[in-house]
């Protein structure tokens, strides 16, 4: 539904032990963290592994594949998250391919929702 919106623009950074950059959810209400079936991200055109993938929210951070277990916490419309993929060496500065794809389920709805965006952002020195 807002695929266009989930890669936010200007947030690549490296981290100690790891990247991180920006992701919104892509529908228009939030979803508790256990009704996000995946959260798919590639980094210049490779495949991360879900359990290299965590997000943060509200100052809480979920590893991927924990978070069917998270019936409390929700992921608000517009929340900005945190998506950190472990990743020793970091980015080496320049433009970076960033790329999330979510699977999500909602209670009301027969079928899987997913939303994908891609985007070049480019880490600093």
């Amino acid at each position: 539904m807002f695929d266009r919106y989930i890669v936010v623009e200007d947030t690549l950074k490296n981290v100690p032990d790891g990247v991180q950059f920006g992701a919104r959810l892509p529908y228009y209400r939030g979803l508790g963290l256990s009704m996000i079936e995946a959260v798919d991200v590639t980094l210049d055109g490779q495949s991360v592994p879900p359990e290299d993938v965590s997000v943060t929210l509200s100052g809480q951070t979920y590893r991927v594949p924990d978070m069917e277990h998270e019936p409390d916490a929700v992921w608000n419309f517009g929340e900005v998250g945190t998506v950190t993929v472990r990743r020793p060496a970091g980015l080496p500065p320049g433009e970076h391919e960033v790329s999330v794809r979510f699977r999500l389920r909602v209670s009301y709805l027969p079928m899987l929702l997913t939303g994908q965006d891609r985007k070049v952002l480019r880490v600093g020195t």
